[in-house]
């Protein structure tokens, strides 16, 4: 049987081992965004290896467009049954079901350049998480890095949610951001289990934060004020604004912005709405404005992603 990173290794260059059998399959191939693949597979023997994630730098100066990041994680030891109706599993063979199966999941996450570049956009180049994400960092590399406690419940978010149509496009356009942010974190050597605001360490705390997020999710066609967002949760404005960065690394404006021009791609590629429609969808007050919001945060234009 082979080991985490053969597999990680085999997954970034042509594919998972054709001989394991795949139960699940998931992937986006949105232009203008990330794209990811998300594999489950049928572990045969029992696994015992630490569940292992990889950054991959491509960087070229002299063919710019063709610079990526990516992310790749095997996780094993996981169940899956195809089942939903059976309630109460015991994991236990039945005369319908063979039970669960034990699991090796293989996740690949996709970032072209125009796309991070979001995030540093008039933003000082501090540290060498920055500037990968700018694709100013000189020289391409890849790093194996273990998948911490934080990233593994979002790989198992990603696998085990009920969302569907819409609401999955959000939820997983959520936890891949979250989930960019704690990888990169491997770059500047930080703690991933520590927090430099001293209200988050209480379970509490992180708590609202994360309550604070999911809001935002379900205002996607409803702004919401920073205000009205401190008082759902609970909690000072100043300490929602400064947990939420620390968190998520990002502002709770330019996260909200991020996910709504996500929501915006998928309504127009995948759905095939007009851009009329997506407009007030997302809220916005005129079309000329959704447009605006758009290109700057996408480098697109809304009608480029009609089909």
């Amino acid at each position: 049987m082979m080991q985490v990173m053969d597999i990680l290794k085999l997954a970034y260059k042509s594919g998972i081992e054709p001989s394991m059998d795949l139960l699940y399959e998931k992937s986006s191939q949105i232009p203008g965004s990330f794209q990811y693949n998300i594999n489950r597979y049928y572990a045969q023997n029992s696994w015992v290896a630490e569940d292992t994630g990889m950054l991959v730098y491509h960087y070229n100066a002299k063919r710019p467009e063709e610079n990526y990041l990516e992310l790749r994680y095997c996780a094993t030891g996981n169940r899956y049954c195809e089942e939903r109706t059976c309630g109460q599993c015991k994991q236990l063979p039945t005369a319908n079901c063979a039970g669960k199966h034990q699991t090796v999941d293989v996740f690949k996450f996709h970032f072209t350049a125009t796309f991070l570049n979001q995030f540093v956009h008039n933003v000082k180049l501090s540290n060498q998480k920055d500037e990968v994400l700018a694709f100013k960092y000189p020289n391409a590399f890849t790093k194996v890095f273990p998948v911490s406690l934080r990233k593994r419940n979002v790989l198992d978010d990603l696998l085990n949610h009920s969302y569907s149509g819409s609401m999955e496009n959000i939820f997983v356009n959520a936890k891949i951001h979250e989930l960019l942010v704690y990888s990169l974190e491997c770059l500047v050597d930080e703690k991933e289990e520590g927090f430099s605001c001293k209200f988050l360490a209480d379970e509490s705390g992180r708590e609202r934060i994360y309550q604070a997020r999911e809001i935002l999710l379900q205002h996607i066609g409803d702004p919401i004020t920073i205000k009205e967002l401190s008082r759902k949760v609970a909690m000072n404005e100043c300490y929602v604004k400064k947990g939420f960065k620390e968190i998520f690394g990002t502002t709770i404006f330019d996260f909200y912005q991020q996910q709504r021009m996500e929501h915006a791609k998928y309504l127009l590629y995948e759905k095939g709405l007009s851009v009329t429609d997506v407009s007030a969808l997302l809220g916005y007050s005129s079309i000329s404005h959704f447009s605006a919001a758009f290109k700057k945060h996408t480098g697109l234009k809304p009608c480029e992603l009609l089909k």
